[in-house]
This record gives C-alpha cells, sequence and structure tokens, in this order.
C-alpha cells in the first residue's frame, strides 16, 4: 500500500505554502505504517503521469490531489480504469468544487488526514472529453471563457478570488454572450446561437455556481443544460437563477436533458473548459464513463448516509 501526495505548487491559495504544506504532511505521513510520498509536480499534467506510473508497480495506490480543482482533475487522468489506484482531494486551493457536491457537512473532512486515510474507495463518474477526462463539470461558451481568464483578473490587487470571477464575467459579457454550435444529443440536434452548454457529473463550478443541484457523480448519467443565444442584458438577469440551479424557471431559454452524450462542433475554434482547465476544439464530445475512477471518501460521510438511503 502507497500513499502518494501530490502538490500542485502553483495552484491558486498555495503558493508560499508548499513547504508548509509538505511539512503537515511528513508529520502525518510518519504515523503511518506504509509507504508514502510527496510529490511537488513540475509541469501540466505532470500529476497525471505520475499517477500512472505509480499505479503501473501494482500496489494498492491511494493518491491525494493537494491542491484545487485543476489538480484533482489531473489524478483522476492519471488514475482512469485502473482497478489499485484511488483518488482523493485535499484541498488546498481556491475553488475546491468538485467537493463542495458532497454538502457542508462534508467539507471539512476531506481536510482531515486521519479521516481520509481511513476512508471508503467508491466509484465515481468521469467525463470524456476528447480523451481528456472530467470529474465534475465541463462546459463551452461564455463561462468557459470566463474560466479561461478569471486567473488573470484574480491576480491584480484587490480582485482576488471570488471577485476574480465576477470581473472576468463581465468582461466577457461585453465581448459577446453567443456563438453558433451545432449541438447533437441523443433526444435532438440544435442548429443555432448558444451562450452557455454544460455536462454536468458534480454540483458546482467557478467558485460557487450550482446549475445542477440534483447531479450524482455516481449514477451513470450526466446533466446537461443549453442555453439559448440571449442579449448581455438576459445574460445578466439570469446569471442568478443559473448560478443557484433555478433552470427550471427559465424553460423557455434553458434546455435540460440527462443523458450520455453531447457533440458540440462551430466553424471556428472555441473554448472549452474541463473542471476548471481549459482546451482549445473546433469539436466536442462530452461523453459519461460509469465508474471512470476510483474516489476516496473521508470516514463517517454524511453525504452518503443520506445518498445510500
Amino acid at each position: 500500500m502507497k500513499h502518494l501526495f501530490i502538490i500542485n505548487p502553483v495552484a491558486g491559495g498555495i503558493k508560499g505554502r508548499v513547504e508548509d504544506i509538505q511539512r503537515e504532511i511528513a508529520n502525518f505521513a510518519e504515523e503511518l505504517d506504509e509507504d508514502f510520498e510527496i510529490y511537488i509536480t513540475k509541469a501540466p499534467m505532470d500529476a497525471a503521469s505520475k499517477v500512472a506510473q505509480e499505479a503501473k508497480r501494482g500496489e494498492r495506490l491511494y493518491v491525494y490531489a493537494c491542491g484545487g480543482d485543476g489538480t484533482l482533475n489531473e489524478c483522476a487522468n492519471g488514475a482512469v480504469g485502473l482497478e489499485n489506484a484511488a483518488i482523493t482531494h485535499y484541498p488546498c486551493g481556491t475553488g475546491n468544487d468538485f467537493i463542495r457536491t458532497f454538502g457542508k457537512e462534508d467539507i471539512d473532512r476531506f481536510r482531515d488526514l486521519h479521516a481520509l486515510t481511513n476512508g471508503t474507495v467508491r466509484p465515481v463518474d468521469l467525463i470524456d472529453c476528447n480523451g481528456r477526462y472530467g470529474i465534475n463539470i465541463c462546459s463551452v461558451g461564455i463561462d468557459a471563457r470566463v474560466g479561461r481568464d478569471v486567473h488573470k483578473y484574480s491576480k491584480i490587487p484587490l480582485i482576488g478570488g471570488a471577485t476574480g470571477y465576477v470581473v472576468a464575467l463581465a468582461v466577457n459579457i461585453i465581448k459577446g454572450v453567443k456563438q453558433k454550435f451545432r449541438i447533437i444529443t441523443a433526444e435532438e440536434t440544435f442548429d443555432r446561437a448558444i451562450t452557455l452548454a454544460c455536462a454536468c457529473n458534480g454540483r458546482y463550478y467557478g467558485g460557487g455556481f450550482n446549475p445542477v443541484p440534483e447531479a450524482s457523480p455516481d449514477d451513470g448519467i450526466l446533466e446537461y443544460l443549453i442555453i439559448d443565444g440571449i442579449s448581455r442584458l438576459r445574460v445578466a438577469q439570469i446569471v442568478k437563477r443559473y448560478a443557484k440551479g433555478r433552470f427550471r424557471e427559465l424553460n423557455n431559454i434553458i434546455k435540460y436533458i440527462r443523458g450520455s452524450n453531447m457533440e458540440i462542433e462551430s466553424e471556428r475554434e472555441f473554448v472549452v473548459n474541463i473542471d476548471g482547465e481549459i482546451i482549445s476544439a473546433e469539436k466536442i464530445s462530452f461523453n459519461v464513463v460509469p465508474k471512470g475512477v476510483n474516489f476516496l471518501f473521508p470516514s463517517g460521510m454524511v453525504f452518503f448516509e443520506q445518498h445510500d438511503n
């Protein structure tokens, strides 16, 4: 059995604290009667490579993503489909959105290394995005562009944190809020301008947006929302309701679909958000991967006491 702690030194909220986090983990790990390693990533997707490399050894492997949702995403990509590996989140980043899915009562348990190392492994679904995997929420449209720009604005003094999302949203509303896409689902095909389309496995993203409150990351289904191409003023009017999961109040402009696949393409390149990580594409598929990765949950989770009953 090996415990692998992956630290992303450039994750938001972790800069300047790497040595403190290393010390905290090392002090705890000395109590373990098992092998452990603290690994500091050196480049994008380095965590995925490290996890895959360690898992090849064949022994049971627990991987702790010490950073934000981007670090967790990389660890998930390294552990996809590996029976001997399980990932979890030791949240040190700013967003930590995926674990919000499990409720306020349980978030602090992810910060308890005793609860984590003595936790329970359960499989969760993934989203296959042209071969890159998401564990939380993936999207196209204005929110993906906001995700691309938020770190730029968050670095400005007096703006950081959640305010960076607000500033990035305002700037992108000014730039334009819709683009023409072709969207194919099992139900129907759309050929029109849209403002946003998302595939939800988890419940929160973007620093607290909660578009589909009932999304469950272990039911083998994705929740899709497609927002019609609307005006800047209309975006400003609906953003709070979208953020709070009140999409059913807007069924004249928001299409809700439960399914396993959605394909999106456009004549010009567009931005794609995958758990806060950004890629560019002219065509993207969001496909569910049921039980795609093993996830280590802290002991004593209230969420599963309610979820399993």
